[in-house]
């Protein structure tokens, strides 16, 4: 399965949200795009899976040469109509920590992160259901500390392994795990572990995260260039959606 964009384009108020893209990303694999914070990663985010209309330009979700047919949720959308997309899409991915769409309430404690994503993956999250998946990823002692609180890599992690676990999930999308701080091959790790089980990783990052991880990127295009594709590698071996370890033990 693949998502694919082309010639997409979100306009704003006054200057562009996003300039014209192009950029596909299929289930197995892990893209990584770069691009200064404010140059488009909330809008690619939202508009690539199917949360916000462009302005210009399609966003197709396809399997094989054909539009995917629908994952098995009861709806039965046209998919040959954008509104039949756009639901296509909401149905098989997920926004993973997009500032002011997805990211949690930093007041929040771990435990309080993960019974709300358990409920979205439409899982039973009473204290014991949290308690045992905090101990299945190794953080029954990090079950109390708030969420702006965890490494960066652990935050990225706990909430990508969540959004895995809803129901038909096929793509997630990463956005800017870099600005939660550490360093650059962790969170690209979780990103590939994830592929690994068959998703379709986009992730989103600075231009010098982009840069830490070996991208060789060409010059930016003025102020309000798109994020550019730096990486793109196959998912590892292996299927083990595997959480970092917090601190403290």
């Amino acid at each position: 399965m693949e998502i694919a964009l082309h010639d997409v384009r979100v306009d704003g108020r006054r200057d562009p949200l996003l300039e014209t893209v192009d950029l596909t990303w299929s289930t197995g694999e892990c893209v990584l795009v770069a691009g200064e914070p404010g140059h488009g990663h909330t809008a690619l985010a939202l508009v690539a899976t199917g949360r916000l209309a462009p302005s210009a330009g399609e966003v197709r979700l396809v399997r094989g040469d054909r539009p995917a047919a629908e994952p098995g949720s009861g709806l039965a959308p046209d998919p040959g109509t954008a509104s039949g997309h756009a639901t296509l899409l909401r149905e098989v991915t997920a926004v993973v920590d997009v500032p002011g769409v997805s990211d949690p309430d930093d007041a929040l404690t771990l435990a309080d992160v993960v019974a709300e994503g358990l409920v979205l993956a439409g899982r039973r999250a009473l204290p014991g259901d949290v308690t045992r998946w905090l101990a299945a990823h190794s953080l029954v002692a990090d079950r109390g500390r708030r969420v702006d609180q965890l490494p960066g890599v652990v935050r990225t992690a706990v909430l990508a392994a969540l959004a895995a676990e809803r129901e038909g999930m096929r793509f997630l999308v990463l956005t800017l795990p870099d600005r939660h701080g550490g360093e650059a091959a962790g969170w690209w790790e979780v990103a590939r572990t994830l592929a690994a089980s068959g998703l379709g990783v986009l992730v989103q990052c600075t231009r010098s995260s982009a840069r830490e991880l070996g991208a060789d990127l060409p010059p930016a295009r003025g102020l309000h260039a798109p994020p550019v594709v730096a990486l793109r590698v196959p998912a590892p071996s292996g299927d083990r959606v595997a959480v970092p370890a917090g601190e403290g033990r």
